[in-house]
């Protein structure tokens, strides 16, 4: 009689599991596999820009924006004086900024300037150009500037709808 015995040859180098076995296709890990395939293309060709497939199509515009208000309206007034400014003899542009000042916290600060700054916001009306400073564009935005003569003085004025402050001389504002 013989027995059977419980040795059973078996490979030591046995295939182990697949690494990502048991995780789900949507995580990182499950990134598809990717076939090569070798071509052969001259560097002259490989060179050239290639045209855009037609495959591709180009998704319509999601928002139509119309064209872009201007932050400040010149008063015709304020235009033709503006004009004159900026017609003597040295041409400069004028940018319109606010400067920490007064009972209220900001003025109006007006000055002549050869270039405008990269950041600075144009604005063209009637064939005037006039510089917004950046940082004052905040407190600027929607104001309507005007030229004012009365019997004791000339001068420029802001009609500002965000204005929430002014003191007593009109000459600080706050805006909140």
């Amino acid at each position: 009689m013989q027995t059977a015995t419980a040795y059973r040859p078996s490979s030591l180098h046995m295939e182990p599991p697949p690494r990502n076995a048991g995780v789900p296709d949507t995580s990182i890990a499950g990134a598809p596999q990717v076939e090569h395939h070798a071509t052969s293309i001259p560097e002259g060709e490989a060179q050239k820009p290639q045209p855009a497939s037609p495959s591709k199509t180009l998704r319509p515009r999601r928002y139509n924006f119309g064209p872009r208000k201007a932050p400040i309206k010149l008063s015709p007034s304020a235009v033709t004086h503006l004009r004159e400014l900026l017609e003597l003899p040295e041409p400069k542009l004028i940018r319109i900024g606010t400067k920490a000042k007064g009972c209220s916290g900001l003025a109006y600060h007006l000055e002549y300037v050869d270039k405008p700054s990269a950041l600075d916001e144009q604005v063209e009306q009637d064939g005037v150009t006039v510089l917004i400073d950046n940082k004052a564009l905040l407190n600027i935005i929607g104001s309507e500037m005007d030229w004012l003569e009365d019997k004791l003085n000339e001068r420029f004025i802001f009609r500002n709808p965000n204005m929430t402050e002014q003191c007593g001389c009109g000459e600080s504002f706050s805006v909140s």
